[in-house]
C-alpha cells in the first residue's frame, strides 16, 4: 500500500483507470486502519444509497473524511479483496458484500481467511506460529524482516496494523509487555 497518498491520488485513479495493490509481498507497508472502521465502511457501502458502489470523493464528503483517509480505507479493503478501487470509485467485491451481511463471528472468520491469503506478512506470522513447538514468536523477528523492506517507522506502523487486524480476526494473541505473538487464547 502507498505510504503517502493525497488528493491527487483520487484524481489520478479517476483519470487513470484501475488502482492495483502496490508493494506486494512481506515488505508491504500497512497503514494503520481500524478493523472496526473497515467493517463500518463495508456496511455503509453495502447499504443504500450506495448498494455496493460509491464515488470516492462523494463518499469522503458524506463520511466527513479527507481524501487521503478514504483512500487508505479503500486501499485496505482492496488489499483484503473486500472492495475494488477503479476510476475513482470503490466497489464491494462478492466477499465484501458477503462480509456486510454476516454475524460478528462469521465476519471474523472471513477476515482471518482474507488476512492469511492476501496479506503476505500475516500468512508468514501464522505459518511461523503454527510451525513452532511453543506456538510463540517475538515481534522483533518480524520487525527485523519488515525493516529489510521499509523504514523503522513504517515497520512499526505495519506491526501495529498486524496486531490490530490479527486480534480482530482472532488469528493470534499479542502480549504487549513481552512483545510476543502467540496462538495461546487467540479466541
Amino acid at each position: 500500500m502507498n505510504a503517502h497518498c493525497g488528493t491527487n491520488t483520487i484524481t489520478s485513479i479517476r483519470a487513470g483507470g484501475s488502482f492495483s495493490v502496490s508493494g506486494t509481498g512481506v515488505g508491504m507497508v500497512l497503514n494503520h486502519v481500524s478493523s472496526n472502521v473497515l467493517s463500518g465502511l463495508i456496511e455503509t457501502l453495502a447499504g443504500p444509497p450506495y448498494d455496493g458502489h460509491a464515488d470516492l470523493p462523494v463518499l469522503a464528503g458524506q463520511l466527513q473524511l479527507e481524501a487521503d483517509e478514504i483512500l487508505h480505507l479503500g486501499e485496505s479493503l482492496q488489499l483484503l479483496r473486500f472492495a475494488q478501487l477503479s476510476e475513482g470509485d470503490l466497489m464491494l467485491t462478492d466477499a465484501g458484500k458477503r462480509f456486510a451481511h454476516l454475524e460478528t463471528d462469521a465476519r471474523k472468520k472471513l477476515f482471518a481467511e482474507h488476512l492469511v491469503n492476501y496479506v503476505p506478512v500475516m500468512g508468514l506470522i501464522k505459518r511461523v506460529l503454527d510451525e513452532r513447538p511453543t506456538h510463540t514468536a517475538p515481534a522483533a523477528r518480524f520487525r527485523n524482516e519488515l525493516e529489510d523492506y521499509m523504514s523503522e517507522d513504517y515497520a512499526d506502523e505495519t506491526l501495529r496494523t498486524i496486531v490490530s487486524w490479527g486480534r480482530y480476526a482472532e488469528l493470534f494473541s499479542y502480549d504487549e509487555q513481552s512483545e510476543t505473538f502467540s496462538l495461546e487464547n487467540p479466541h
